[in-house]
C-alpha cells in the first residue's frame, strides 16, 4: 500500500510538472499598445517583463526559453491572449528583446511556470468581457455590413471587444485609412480581424504593409475575395 501511494504521489508530481510546461510560438506587443489597459487592469509598458496567456492566472510568473538560442527571461502574466492559432504567449517588447527575436517577430519557445501567483493582479479592474476599461469610456461608431473588394492589410486578430475598440480608434487617427472588421468563428469562439484598406491592387497593399511591419510584425496582405 505504501508503494502504491508513493507511485501515486510521483504520478501527480509528474502530471503537475507536465501541465506547467508548454511549447509553441511566442510573439510580442506592437508599439501601439503602449499605455493601453491589459485584461488585469494594469497598463501595458513595453519596458516591463510581462506577458499575455489565454488561461494562466494573472500574477503567474513564467520562465520563457527561446528554443533557437536558449536565451531565457522571466515574465509575469497580466493580460489575455494571444488569439492567433499556434501562438501560446504574447510578450512585452523588453521580454522579446531579451529572448532575441525582435527582428523575426515570432519565436519557438518553452514556457515553464515558476510561481503560480494568486490570480488577483495589482489592481481591481472594471471588467467588460474580461477586459479592464475606464468607467466612462465612449466610442462613436458608424457601422454597416459591407462586401469589400480588392486587397487589405490585416494587422491582427482579437477576441476582446474593448481592445478592438481602442485599437480601431488609434488606427483611424494614425493611418487615415478605413478600418474593416471581419468577424469569424473558430471552434465556437468569435474572433475579430482588423484590416486596413481597401487597396485596388496587391502591390499597393504590399507597399503600405512595408510601413507597418515594425509596429505590426504579424501583419500581411489579404485578398478580400478569398
Amino acid at each position: 500500500m505504501r508503494n502504491f501511494f508513493l507511485f501515486l504521489g510521483c504520478s501527480l508530481v509528474l502530471l503537475v510538472s507536465q501541465a506547467q510546461t508548454q511549447t509553441g510560438k511566442a510573439s510580442y506587443y506592437a508599439d501601439s499598445f503602449e499605455g493601453s489597459p491589459t485584461a488585469s487592469g494594469e497598463k501595458y509598458k513595453a519596458s516591463k517583463f510581462t506577458a499575455a496567456h489565454r488561461t494562466l492566472p494573472f500574477g503567474t510568473v513564467l520562465k520563457v526559453t527561446n528554443l533557437a538560442n536558449n536565451e531565457t527571461v522571466e515574465v509575469t502574466v497580466n493580460d489575455r491572449g494571444p488569439f492567433v492559432e499556434g501562438r501560446v504567449i504574447d510578450m512585452s517588447k523588453a521580454a522579446a528583446e531579451k529572448l532575441g527575436f525582435l527582428n523575426q517577430g515570432v519565436a519557438n519557445v518553452k514556457i515553464e511556470v515558476i510561481d503560480a501567483g494568486d490570480g488577483k493582479g495589482k489592481t481591481q479592474p472594471v471588467v467588460v468581457e474580461h477586459v479592464a476599461v475606464e468607467e466612462r469610456e465612449f466610442y462613436d461608431f458608424d457601422i454597416s455590413k459591407i462586401n469589400p473588394t480588392g486587397f487589405g492589410v490585416q494587422l491582427g486578430t482579437y477576441q476582446e471587444l474593448a481592445n478592438l475598440f481602442r485599437i480601431t480608434d488609434n488606427l483611424k487617427n494614425k493611418y487615415k485609412k478605413k478600418v474593416t472588421v471581419q468577424v469569424k468563428v473558430v471552434n465556437g469562439v468569435k474572433y475579430y480581424s482588423l484590416i486596413l484598406g481597401p487597396f485596388s491592387t496587391q502591390p499597393k497593399a504590399a507597399s503600405f504593409l512595408e510601413g507597418l511591419k515594425k509596429q505590426f510584425p504579424d501583419s500581411f496582405v489579404r485578398d478580400y475575395s478569398k
